[in-house]
């Protein structure tokens, strides 16, 4: 091999090495939000239609709120004419966690086909580590038909942190036996005071099918971060507040060290 050529593939290999980087480095950065599972439904209402929809979308990126997406919710009748045309913007997607939710239009209109697309949200870093964002605990979930064919989810949303959460968005998704997401919708609490529960009440229609089980989540209402990181900056409430009442020990009951001869 002559010096030129010596010179032309070390010049090649140089180029494909920063070729590499460069695309590495625009690999860089949060990952999209990614749909998990989605619904939609049409049933007759009044002189309408209810078109619901309920979905979940996951946050991949632990260090990034997902901030200002927007599901965009289309039907068209059995003409191909638009009948519903809805933008529906979306919760902030907390660091490393799913998303849910669920909306409701009435169509003058027969819906044959729904669609649901979604605008990419905007990407704020969290200030802290993704341990500080608590869930808020849901407890004592009760899922009861109606007459109608719609389902009643209640039960009690806790908050966590030190400070007041003034809204929270609650969403009740409904599954099959199987698993499978049938329905599911989304209401709001107010004012909920640190560590204590407040009750929320959802009326999921457009089930379709046997319901099997519920998953209810809920975060802070609002299509940016700055709710959760205020309630994460003011700390969690203490799991236990209550002193003891009993006397400590005379002696410490527990074992003395190995080897150790002080007795």
């Amino acid at each position: 091999m002559t010096r030129r050529c010596r010179i032309t593939a070390a010049l090649a290999l140089a180029v494909l090495a920063t070729a590499s980087c460069a695309s590495k480095h625009k690999q860089e950065g949060p990952l999209p939000l990614a749909l998990k599972e989605q619904v939609s439904s049409v049933v007759r209402s009044g002189a309408g239609y209810a078109v619901t929809w309920a979905g979940v979308l996951s946050n991949p990126n632990r260090g990034h709120f997902g901030e200002n997406a927007v599901a965009v919710v289309t039907a068209v009748d059995a003409a191909g004419k638009e009948v519903v045309h809805l933008e529906q913007p979306l919760d902030a997607a907390p660091p490393g966690r799913p998303l849910a939710f669920g909306g409701q239009v009435t169509a003058g209109g027969q819906p044959v086909r729904v669609k649901i697309d979604y605008r990419p949200a905007s990407w704020r870093a969290a200030s802290r580590p993704p341990s500080a964002f608590l869930r808020f605990p849901i407890s004592d979930v009760l899922t009861e038909k109606q007459l109608d064919g719609s389902y009643l989810v209640t039960g009690y949303v806790l908050d966590p942190f030190r400070r007041t959460a003034g809204a929270l968005a609650v969403t009740a998704l409904l599954r099959d036996d199987a698993g499978r997401l049938v329905a599911g919708a989304t209401s709001y609490v107010d004012d909920v005071r640190p560590g204590t529960k407040r009750r929320f009440v959802i009326t999921v229609d457009g089930v379709r099918g046997a319901v099997g089980a519920t998953d209810v989540y809920a975060t802070t209402w609002g299509s940016t971060a700055r709710a959760y990181e205020d309630l994460a900056r003011a700390g969690a409430v203490p799991l236990h507040t209550i002193p003891p009442t009993t006397s400590p020990f005379a002696k410490d009951r527990g074992y003395p060290p190995y080897n150790d001869r002080r007795q």
